[in-house]
């Protein structure tokens, strides 16, 4: 195979299946129950250019419990689109969530390059008690053993001292271990939690439940997640160019992590099989470095491991291979990467002669390819940056046969990238006083026209490190084309400097790379596409006679009454039908109809799914945070405040006799079910509801929604994908058919996560039930024949509420011109959000808002992307007083 086919191939693979990717610009790091979560999307392809392919973005939240809460449908012009998300009390609480973005194109890919991101939301609004914990794991190889140490305090930061504490660590539903015990003065109360090391490790997967007696009547209950109490270690080594060879002075990286994915500080020793030391390594960031030894012939070797806890631990290294050659990279020259491919002397001997072929890889195209014979064992080259874009370069070196002998990443990062020039007529401002920031965008000194998002934030009262922040650079140049967590990614692009791209260099050795496999493309074996990009809301299904024949050239008719909409359409011959490219609201009401055919009443209408990656642990799971009370503390003293109007009545118990309400006991098919349900959901949260789904979806705890059925939570992240059954009024309900149930009519919707008996889940083979409970309806009414027959479902007709586009909202931001206005309280921590900054032909653009009341500095963060793909972001701070 020659380099010009190996080229042309890897292109085509390139072009053809671009790879799409997501970022998502938020206007704040964390949130507080109430705020409103802005965002503005960025859908990129090859050479991260705003992409034209998918004309909708997806976006998920999820819990810390890893259950779908909600997912935004946006629609996406010029490959951007702009939503939001509110965080009512009635749907969120305090805790770790994540967000997930994509598109449908993406799912093609064996590893899609979601946008993922973990955000924390705290909670102040009707706030009695605060906590924070610590734990101390003392486990031994037969006994998980931890020490919870948990401060008590109220909301004005008085210690609960000497209140009495129930708790118990509940894994699976099953309580592991329980007690109780009392705070001493300063509100302490320590926990000792133990369980067999041989049950699956209980207490890691489990969750401690602690209830306080906060004054003689109240009782206050608090859940803390244990899955990160235990930390264990893993340590890898990964040879430079992918293997330890013989003869060759060879360079390893490492990685020592925490099971939470984030990086521990490790040393050690690295000594062969007759104990000679040949190397010693220090983590030089995040529990990475590398260090380098020549392996010889017929040795094996091994590290001994310290960690900074103290703790040791003893691997040994991968196999030598006694014959290889290898890629080394020497990336510390702005100007140029330095290059060198090493045979050993067996390699050299067998393949002397031979062709090689070197290409590199970056941003979907192939920006450098070289031929050469193995004539010495050393070939050394070197390449100008400017033949490469930024971001990561993947360097793969081939035999004459396109088979792949040694990969190097490498990243580049130029000197000249996009600047965004922000600037203020004054470096001071006054409360509620009016800034205007001007924006001068550009490139080699060139003005350039760019698609930017801005968000100024009171950083006073939302302080936060900027090495932990996701931004445009981290999320389009690092995390989308790697495999695996990266830990603090802002750090490499936040000032970089020598220390830093060193740090980034070894990271990148220790990572995969997220791109086509060569063997598959050398070999024809291109990506089977399964979801084409979307370019609108397609509906589709399939007309069929009650005897299941397709019925052929059938007429259909779509309307969308909201819209005075109307749409016709014909089935193909088998009965699939599609309308194409619909503009629906998210509340929009679909309906589609058979009656215009002869015989329409003994025809059936279905409609096919729509496809949704499922939902997994959450990927960031080192970015979550414990202790949220401590954490944002400042944010929350503020959100307090903010939200005081919203401040609830407690419940008051009312003794009097109980009114007989629907429930599950009302059916003899539920009969086996537990007298009371796990959950309980009033009808009054269906008030205002459009989509049931998309409210059950919200509001049904310890459930997870995905591709059309709703699972048990915890059952269904362990791999047992059993939907869960659906029952309206005792009859159990096919899952198309749920969209027919009214809100309106929902008494209460019952959930049960078990089966204790186990009788309604094995005779409809369901795992978990969820009940829904009519209210009943007024005594005396009477209806005719007719009546119930237009109650009743009608199998040629079905009325939907598919997921639209949600509706746009704009950011609030106030003026404060006249004397009325100023004397309003303005807490806002989101001082501006702008999703659509346009730069002019000059380069330029400028935004103008007005300050709140808070002082001290305030953070403007703008980021974007120019026309040719170059990517920008820059922070400029100002003082108000």
């Amino acid at each position: 195979m020659g380099i010009k086919t190996l080229i042309d191939k890897t292109n085509k693979a390139l072009n053809d299946y671009p790879a799409e990717k997501v970022y998502l610009h938020f206007d704040k790091p964390y949130y507080a129950v109430a705020d409103t979560v802005w965002f503005k999307a960025y859908i990129t392809e090859n050479q991260n250019f705003l992409s034209g392919l998918s004309k909708i973005v997806y976006v998920d939240v999820i819990n810390q419990r890893d259950s779908l809460i909600q997912t935004i449908k946006l629609p996406v012009v010029g490959g951007t689109a702009s939503g939001n998300f509110p965080l009512p009390l009635s749907n969120f609480k305090q805790g770790n969530y994540h967000v997930r973005a994509y598109t449908m194109w993406m799912l093609n890919s064996e590893f899609p390059a979601y946008f993922n991101k973990s955000f924390y939301v705290g909670e102040a609004i009707d706030k009695e008690l605060k906590t924070h914990i610590t734990f101390k794991n003392a486990s031994t190889d037969k006994l998980e053993k931890i020490d919870a140490r948990i401060q008590f305090k109220d909301a004005n930061n008085k210690p609960y001292a000497n209140k009495s504490v129930t708790w118990k660590v509940v894994t699976k539903g099953e309580i592991v271990t329980k007690g109780k015990g009392t705070t001493d003065i300063q509100g302490f109360l320590v926990v000792p939690m133990s369980a067999n090391q041989n049950a699956e490790y209980q207490l890691q997967k489990g969750e401690l439940l602690t209830s306080i007696n906060s004054t003689e009547k109240d009782v206050i209950n608090s859940t803390f997640q244990l899955k990160n109490a235990i930390i264990s270690k893993d340590f890898q080594f990964f040879p430079e160019g992918g293997n330890l060879i013989e003869g060759l002075n060879n360079r390893v990286a490492f990685k020592a992590l925490k099971s939470d994915g984030s990086g521990i500080n490790a040393k050690g020793i690295i000594t062969d099989n007759d104990g000679k030391q040949v190397a010693t390594f220090t983590a030089q960031h995040l529990g990475m470095g590398s260090f380098t030894f020549t392996p010889e012939s017929g040795k094996t070797y091994k590290a001994s491991i310290t960690y900074a806890d103290g703790s040791t631990q003893t691997l040994n290294l991968p196999a030598t291979k006694s014959d290889g050659i290898a890629i080394t990279v020497d990336n510390s020259n702005a100007e140029n990467i330095d290059i060198k491919i090493t045979a050993n002397e067996s390699f050299f001997q067998k393949n002397k002669g031979k062709v090689f072929y070197l290409l590199a890889q970056s941003q979907g195209v192939i920006c450098y390819g070289a031929k050469t014979e193995l004539t010495n064992k050393d070939y050394n080259t070197t390449i100008s940056k400017t033949k490469f874009p930024n971001g990561i370069t993947q360097l793969t070196l081939f035999n004459e046969y396109g088979k792949v002998l040694s990969e190097r990443l490498a990243f580049i990062q130029h000197l000249n990238k996009l600047s965004v020039n922000l600037t203020t007529s004054a470096p001071s401002y006054g409360t509620k006083k009016k800034v205007k920031i001007n924006v001068v965008a550009k490139k080699d000194n060139l003005p350039v026209v760019g698609n930017f998002s801005v968000a100024v934030v009171d950083e006073t009262k939302v302080p936060f490190n900027e090495d932990g922040a996701t931004t445009i650079l981290t999320t389009l140049l690092l995390n989308s084309d790697v495999k695996g967590y990266i830990e603090r990614a802002n750090y490499y692009f936040n000032a970089p400097d020598a220390k830093k791209n060193a740090d980034l260099d070894v990271l990148l050795l220790t990572q995969g790379y997220r791109s086509y496999s060569y063997s598959d493309i050398v070999g024809n074996t291109l990506p089977k596409i399964a979801f084409l990009p979307e370019q609108g809301i397609d509906v589709y299904g399939i007309l069929r006679m009650s005897n299941g024949i397709p019925v052929r050239k059938g007429t259909l008719l779509l309307t969308i009454p909201d819209k005075r909409f109307s749409l016709e359409g014909t089935t193909d011959p088998v009965g699939n039908f599609k309308f194409q490219n619909l503009v629906l609201n998210d509340t929009s009401k679909v309906t589609i109809s058979a009656k215009y055919n002869v015989n329409y009443k003994a025809m059936t209408l279905s409609l096919n799914g729509t496809p949704t990656p499922s939902t997994n642990k959450n990927f960031n799971v080192a970015e979550e945070i414990l202790n949220i009370d401590s954490t944002l503390n400042t944010y929350l003293d503020n959100s307090k405040k903010q939200y005081a109007y919203l401040h609830t009545l407690k419940d008051i118990t009312i003794k009097a006799k109980a009114v007989d309400k629907p429930s599950h006991k009302d059916f003899s098919a539920l009969s086996g079910l537990s007298t009371i349900a796990d959950h309980e959901i009033s009808g009054d949260q269906f008030a205002g509801c459009n989509a049931i789904v998309e409210c059950l979806k919200s509001l049904a705890p310890g459930v997870t929604y995905d591709n059309y059925n709703f699972y048990v939570s915890r059952d269904y992240n362990q791999g047992k994908k059993v939907p869960m059954g659906i029952f309206v009024n005792g009859m159990m309900l096919d899952f198309n058919a749920l969209s027919s149930v009214n809100p309106a009519q929902i008494e209460s919707v019952e959930v049960f996560l078990k089966d204790e008996l186990g009788l309604v889940n094995r005779t409809y083979q369901v795992n978990g039930v969820i009940v829904i409970n009519s209210k009943k309806a007024a005594k005396g009414q009477k209806i005719t024949k007719s009546q119930l027959l237009d109650m009743l479902p009608k199998n040629y007709e079905i009325t939907f509420t598919p997921m639209g586009y949600n509706k746009a909202r704009e950011f609030y931001s106030p003026k404060y011109i006249t004397p009325t206005s100023l004397n309003r309280n303005d807490l806002r921590t989101t001082i501006y959000w702008n999703p659509k900054i346009i730069t002019d032909e000059a380069g330029n653009a400028s935004f103008e808002f007005y300050n709140a009341d808070g002082k001290g500095q305030y953070k403007v963060i703008i980021e974007g992307i120019d026309g040719s793909g170059n990517l920008g972001r820059t922070i400029l701070r100002y003082t108000v007083k």
